[in-house]
């Protein structure tokens, strides 16, 4: 095959102005160039059966071990040739198409393994050459093939790609099209970073031109992938395509009504993606695009209807389109309300299935969640709260938005889809405008609510707990009716109600639990679900008992004791996915009831049925970790009550340190033959370690004295992974309180590896930091000054950093104040440096000791160096003022040093002073401190 470029002469000029002279001759010169470079390797028969017959066993687990084959397709990899012979397999068109599909997913997945080894430059060329094959599996996987090595070979390693697709495309062969603009597609979205770059600018005009044409192409499948393409350039913003997006609209207007399914669909993603990037281009022609969406919205094919559907979310995003956006309302809530019915064709497992046991696919993968310290909201102390896995600058780690449809119904249906687009649509509709939208609402959800469908009463359902955040308000009125015919819904015969039931209870719990005359039927109802024979209900049930618990926290102690019979009898009903949700209620449980949990009847009840299980698991067991992260929460809450299971606990987790440590040694010095631990569980086991050493206090001292987990921990402490850094600090904070002996005796290196990660990029990690050294310093006492430099001048640059979130604030504001209470005169003279911000952070804090310690450090630092706070006397007030109930002697110092500062002034210029604060702080000071 060769490309036919008599017939895109022009095509061919524009392309060798930029293609490298050395390429032009293997795509212009007929085959004898490429013929040649085929001539100088040759497969050996013998050596080509091996691989084949390897291909052939790969395929064949049955009747062939598998790890016999991964084992050879690990030591063949490593050799070149085995790369030929597989390109050789891929592009020979006498081997079946499957034998030959094959042999691309072996030849990709070798590149990935050993791509400095391979004969990169023969695969490049065996790809471009077989392209265009007739066999549609063969160029698929040969697409994928090429996307691979632009991914890991970037394609600035690959210039003469680019040009050699934007010809491959004019070609007269249909599969030679098709074939390179799938390629052409797939570049476009995984390398559209570097194709951005002002380098390539010239070769994006190229792009953007040949690509255009096609968008008005015979072929469907031709006018789907070019739409693909440039959907990425929008996304890129790119300036060859926005240069010119008036003419793209046009042509995007053209294929609205294309009768192509695909193409449709690329069509609202198309009109999406210019709404989110150029609506100011799109507002002339909103009123018509309004009106196609409607329509295309309820498109018989429902992947169209799901792109369109997200153009609702995004028009309401637009504050721009919020008064076209609210003209349609009466036309648009109720198209979306339609769209969230199940197809009832689709439905299945509507029966009782608990003792179905689960399939490996229906198991979602968990994450470890970090332990963050510090006074998160205020409230002082160990948050416990979570960080997002790669945290960076931001502040908010809730992503729970955009989870929230992903809990709210089916497992069949759990990925992304119409139904859920149209309720977080309507989620943001009614986030948008509130009570606004109830006149049309409340009419359709009697409506629905009341059907003799379950379909339509189960849509109604949902689209009641959609709009429960943005209309709660105008709800409120109507949920004395509302949550009673919910707690009777969760008894309906239809699983998909129940469930559906529970979550829409959930989205309303926070109102629920401040009806005590709620608490106890609501409690009651969602046990019974908990118990539900069927595994959906009982995954929402689960889910909305730990949302439940976290809203009602202590007003579920009179419920404890039907509340831990109930879920530790679930323990005998669920399979095995459940058993990870029932684990998160029972964490969720011992987070928001605390220390009411250790009650013995209550242990004796809950503690042996997650030991059965703790007993079973071994350590590399992936069921293990959910339990690991509950047993944080159970042990957090029972303190001291969890010692009889204490030692198992930490020997364990111990051991699960040091058996990953130890693999990640042998997979940094030979990652070809070893896997790298599991973060996750590394980060877990931590993290237990701070749960027990928080509610043990100094029970732990001695199990600390009698491991090497000191060893291990400063290892975790240097880990590149910033959750083990982050889990890791935690940990040392928490020895450094209850067991600082075995603290001290590591002390430089951990003050080393602290101090290195005070750097605020990684927000959590910088957090917990700060958090030990406060911690370190408290027990160090004056000896931590050999430190105090390096330390100091690092947290007074973060404190006056922009935008330096605000829990991150209140940490570096506290260590500093311990650090100044332990080394008053070392840090009184630079205390002008940071006392502004540092009054600032803590002003909104609760009285906690971690507050308590900080504020006295301050006051030493001002008795030592009173002029450096006469600038910010006014805020150090006001932080003052935010103490609720300080301690005697707290409050004779800040009495003392309040009257010494308008003894100082006298009574003229402190009386005018004190009249420019703010009213209600001059009546505060002034009663608690007799200002």
């Amino acid at each position: 095959w060769q490309p036919d470029l008599a017939a895109s002469p022009a095509c061919v000029a524009l392309l060798a102005s930029h293609l490298p002279a050395s390429h032009l001759p293997a795509y212009t010169s007929g085959a004898a160039r490429r013929a040649c470079r085929q001539m100088a390797w040759q497969p050996d028969p013998a050596s080509l059966q091996q691989v084949l017959d390897l291909l052939h066993a790969s395929q064949n687990p049955k009747d062939y071990d598998p790890k016999d084959v991964d084992e050879k397709l690990n030591q063949w990899g490593a050799s070149p040739d085995f790369c030929r012979y597989l390109a050789y397999i891929m592009c020979t068109q006498q081997y079946p198409e499957n034998v030959r599909s094959i042999a691309a997913i072996v030849l990709k997945n070798t590149l990935k393994k050993h791509f400095h080894t391979c004969p990169i430059d023969f695969i490049k060329e065996a790809c471009l050459r077989c392209i265009g094959d007739h066999s549609a599996l063969v160029r698929s996987t040969i697409g994928i093939l090429v996307t691979t090595i632009t991914n890991i070979g970037y394609l600035s390693h690959w210039p003469e790609l680019l040009p050699s697709l934007l010809q491959l495309i004019h070609s007269q062969d249909p599969f030679v099209v098709e074939g390179a603009f799938k390629s052409l597609a797939n570049i476009c979205e995984d390398s559209l970073q570097e194709l951005a770059e002002p380098h390539n600018s010239h070769l994006m005009d190229l792009m953007v031109q040949n690509i255009s044409v096609f968008l008005q192409h015979s072929s469907a499948k031709i006018r789907s992938l070019a739409l693909r393409c440039v959907n990425s350039f929008v996304i890129g913003q790119l300036p060859a395509l926005m240069n010119h997006i008036e003419l793209y609209i046009e042509n995007v207007f053209k294929l609205a009504h294309d009768p192509d399914v695909e193409v449709r669909q690329n069509v609202c993603q198309a009109l999406v993606l210019l709404l989110e990037v150029s609506l100011t281009s799109l507002l002339p022609h909103l009123p018509g695009i309004i009106e196609f969406m409607l329509v295309a919205t309820e498109d018989f094919n429902e992947n169209v209807a799901l792109e369109a559907c997200e153009f609702w979310l995004a028009l309401a995003e637009q504050k721009e389109a919020e008064d076209a956006l609210k003209s349609i309302l009466p036309r648009v809530i109720p198209m979306l309300l339609r769209c969230m019915r199940f197809n009832e064709a689709n439905i299945e497992g509507d029966e009782d299935d608990e003792h179905v046991e689960d399939k490996e696919s229906d198991i979602k993968p968990r994450f470890a969640k970090s332990r963050l310290h510090g006074n998160a909201n205020g409230s002082g102390g160990n948050s416990g709260a979570a960080a997002r896995p790669g945290d960076g600058e931001e502040e908010d780690f809730d992503d729970e938005d955009d989870e929230d449809f992903d809990d709210d119904d089916d497992d069949d249906l759990s990925e992304w889809n119409l139904r859920k687009c149209a309720a977080a649509a309507l989620d943001v509709i009614a986030s948008l405008f509130h009570d606004d939208i109830l006149p049309t609402m409340l009419p359709l959800l009697n409506t629905m609510l009341t059907s003799q469908d379950w379909l339509v009463r189960e849509a109604g359902i949902l689209a009641l707990g959609a709009i429960s955040e943005g209309c709660m308000d105008g709800m409120i009125p109507h949920l004395n009716e509302i949550v009673p015919f919910l707690l009777n819904a969760l008894s309906d015969p239809r699983t998909y109600v129940r469930s559906i039931t529970c979550w829409t209870l959930s989205r309303y719990a926070s109102w629920i639990a401040t009806q005590p005359v709620l608490l106890e039927p609501v409690t009651v109802k969602l046990l019974e679900r908990v118990l539900d024979s069927n595994k959906r209900v009982q995954e929402a049930a689960c889910s909305a008992m730990a949302t439940w618990e976290e809203e009602a926290g202590d007003a579920l102690v009179p419920y404890l004791g039907h509340i831990i019979n109930t879920l530790t009898m679930a323990f005998r009903k669920y399979q095995h996915r459940n058993l990870l949700i029932l684990y998160d209620a029972i964490g969720t449980l011992a987070d928001s009831v605390g220390d009411h949990l250790n009650n013995q009847e209550y242990i004796n009840v809950l503690l042996p049925h997650l030991f059965m299980d703790w007993n079973q698991l071994a350590d590399h067991d992936k069921k293990l970790f959910p339990l690991l992260e509950c047993l944080i929460s159970v042990a957090s809450a029972l303190g001291t009550g969890f010692l009889p299971y204490c030692q198992p606990v930490f020997e364990r987790c111990v051991r699960i340190l040091g058996t990953s440590l130890e693999q990640a040694r042998h997979a940094n010095e030979d990652p070809d033959t070893y896997d790298p631990p599991n973060k996750d569980l590394m980060i877990v086991a931590l993290d237990l370690l701070s749960a027990l050493a928080e509610g043990l206090d100094s029970s732990i001292e001695s199990l600390v004295g009698s491991s090497q987990v000191m060893r291990m921990l400063y290892q975790c402490s240097r880990d590149e992974t910033p959750e083990i850094r982050q889990s890791s600090f935690a940990l040392l904070g928490d020895f450094s309180h209850v067991c600082f002996i075995h603290v001290v005796q590591h002390i430089e290196p951990f003050m080393e590896v602290l101090c290195s990660n005070l750097d605020p990029t990684y927000t959590s990690v910088c957090n917990n930091a700060a958090w030990a050294i406060g911690e370190i310093a408290m027990k160090y006492g004056q000896n931590i000054q050999v430190f105090l430099r390096a330390i100091v001048e690092k947290l007074v640059l973060i404190i006056h950093r922009p935008h330096t979130p605000k829990m991150l604030m209140e940490n570096i504001a506290i260590t500093l104040g311990r650090l100044g209470y332990v080394c008053p005169a070392e840090l009184a003279p630079h205390l002008r440096t940071f006392i502004h911000p540092w009054c600032i952070s803590l002003r909104n804090i609760r009285d906690n000791e971690e507050k308590e310690s900080s504020f006295r450090g301050v006051c030493a630092m001002i008795q030592l160096n009173p002029a450096a706070v006469v600038e910010h006397f006014v805020f150090f007030c006001d932080a003052v003022n935010s103490w609720q109930n300080p301690k005697e002697d707290l409050f004779q110092q800040f009495y003392t040093i309040l009257h010494l500062f308008k003894e100082k002034a006298g009574q003229e210029r402190w009386s005018q002073f004190f009249s420019q604060f703010p009213p209600p702080l001059q009546n505060s000071l002034s009663v608690k401190y007799r200002l």
